[in-house]
């Protein structure tokens, strides 16, 4: 990073922006999330069910495969999601521009607690703290319009801070 980043004044950024840019990314999360789940149910025979196989002319044990082979696949599919996501956070955050999709929309990145770039392992165990921000009934994002520097409970767990890019404020 050039020298410019370590005498910058590091502008923290307020909840609504970063709730803002939240909104952006799990939009196109969602969008990502349509492209593997559509071909997917597919796979899982949603599309045969719609098109009339009719399940109570199967015998016990088809059902019982069929039931398993939808559970597995669903179970999967959770973790391709999850994966995906992990991915989209950690690697976004972590590369040079510092932020997801949404940040950049809103003139924000990611940052450790002196304003440098984050590395991949951090970006990590920053989207893993976000579930638990989120488990303790969303409290964790909450912090965020509380704590003296915006840091939300997985920001202080990665020790992380949420910053407005001096390029765009």
């Amino acid at each position: 990073m050039d020298s410019t980043t370590n005498t910058e004044i590091l502008v923290y950024a307020g909840f609504w922006r970063r709730f803002a840019a939240m909104l952006i990314d799990y939009l196109i999360l969602g969008a990502l999330h349509m492209i593997v789940i559509v071909p997917v149910l597919g796979m899982l025979g949603i599309g045969a069910v719609a098109s009339g196989i009719d399940a109570e002319g199967m015998s016990e044990d088809d059902q019982a495969m069929l039931f398993m082979a939808i559970l597995s696949g669903a179970a999967i599919l959770y973790v391709v999601l999850a994966i995906i996501g992990w991915l989209y956070y950690a690697l976004m955050e972590s590369s040079s521009r510092q932020a997801t999709v949404g940040k950049i929309a809103l003139g924000l990145r990611v940052t450790d607690l002196n304003g440098e770039r984050i590395t991949f392992l951090r970006a990590t165990g920053r989207y893993f703290g976000k579930i638990i921000s989120g488990m303790i009934l969303y409290i964790g994002f909450i912090m965020a319009a509380f704590t003296e520097k915006r840091q939300a409970l997985h920001d202080l767990m990665a020790e992380c801070l949420v910053v407005s890019n001096p390029s765009q404020s």
